[in-house]
């Protein structure tokens, strides 16, 4: 068409300018990369096709540029060599082979994106599980050390009133091994001074009856006596009181202080067999609660053992997913332009095609009617 033969015009043109002026620049800027002079070939069309690649490889070689990435430089070299074979070669589509490279750099892009969504999910699900099985046993170490501190206290607590029972039984055991000693000195000195009342009090009894049937008798010998006898019959009267007094006031102090005894030797069998059931209770209770630590402990070091492995899993997932220098979405995002860029370079070598094949098109119309007026 006349707008295709004005940029080929200009393309000859452009090439003969760039030629003169633009090859040190061009040795700066592009390096080994496909140019529009090395591209250039003989045939009419080649100048559009020149363009078409160098679009492409320039296309190429900026996304390399921005997103840094050496496999993108690469592709753009392979590109060029390729741009150069195809218009040596004459071959009569000189984009296939440039095609199928950019074309297999989109899949592998759109395979490394898939992957990366994939671990992207996989890291998302451990983590979250990680982190909550992580809260989950540091809860239950939590919760255990708080039960076993809850027990021992209770535990040294009842050990406590234990040694406060068996001091209280041990005093109580004193006092009444000194009320017993006690005792058994009243009961003896009782004994003994109730023998002497009663020997005293036989004693003084005889005499009173020796005297008293003496001086009751009729053939006494001295009348003039009576006086005598009279005193000293009234004086052992008054001793026989009181002894008979002194012996019943032993008795009934006896009998008091043995019942006093008694009343108190009960209680004290009482209180201590209480408190030795309270020692056996507390005992065995502190015991059982010494064993529920024991066994907590125990628990405690296997979640903690848990929580350790669940720990170094976090680390091993933290550097794994998280301390990258490049996020997933930056790394998702930096993939789609370099997918889209690509795609750009291949609509740019799809629409070149399809005017080779109008052309092509045509001259095979033109060849054909030759023929046939021939």
């Amino acid at each position: 068409t006349k707008s295709r033969g004005e940029e080929l015009k200009a393309l000859a043109e452009a090439k003969k300018v760039v030629s003169e002026m633009t090859g040190g620049a061009e040795a700066v800027s592009y390096g080994s990369a496909a140019s529009l002079l090395q591209v250039a070939g003989s045939s009419s069309i080649s100048s559009s096709v020149d363009l078409a690649g160098f679009e492409a490889v320039h296309l190429i070689r900026d996304l390399a540029r921005k997103h840094g990435s050496a496999a993108l430089a690469q592709l753009a070299q392979r590109v060029a060599s390729a741009m150069r074979l195809g218009a040596g070669t004459g071959a009569g589509n000189p984009f296939d082979k440039v095609k199928g490279l950019i074309s297999d750099m989109i899949s592998k892009l759109e395979k490394d994106a898939g992957a990366d969504a994939t671990k992207k999910a996989y890291c998302n699900k451990e983590l979250s599980e990680t982190k909550t099985k992580k809260i989950e046993k540091g809860t239950e170490i939590e919760h255990l050390s708080t039960k076993m501190d809850q027990l021992s206290a209770k535990s040294a607590q009842l050990k406590e009133e234990v040694a406060e029972l068996m001091n209280a039984l041990s005093q109580l055991m004193k006092a009444q091994a000194e009320m017993d000693s006690i005792r058994r000195k009243e009961h003896d000195l009782f004994v003994k001074n109730e023998a002497d009342l009663e020997q005293g009090l036989t004693g003084v009894q005889s005499a009173l009856k020796i005297l008293n049937e003496y001086y009751a008798s009729q053939d006494k010998a001295h009348s003039a006596a009576d006086g005598s006898a009279t005193g000293i019959v009234g004086l052992l009267e008054v001793v026989e009181s009181d002894f008979s007094k002194g012996l019943a006031e032993a008795s009934a102090s006896e009998d008091s202080s043995a019942s006093e005894h008694d009343r108190e030797t009960r209680e004290n069998k009482v209180e201590m067999s209480m408190k030795e059931k309270d020692v056996e209770y507390k005992t065995k209770e502190s015991a059982s609660l010494d064993k529920d630590v024991s066994e907590l402990t125990s628990d405690r070091s296997g979640a903690q053992a848990e929580l350790d492995a669940v720990l170094e899993y976090w680390a091993r997932l933290q550097e794994q997913c998280i301390a990258k220098a490049e996020s997933f979405s930056e790394r998702n995002s930096r993939r789609e332009a370099e997918i889209a860029g690509l795609k750009e370079a291949l609509r740019v070598l799809d629409s070149e095609t399809a005017l080779l094949q109008r052309h092509a098109s045509r001259r095979k119309g033109a060849l054909r009617g030759h023929t046939i007026a021939a």
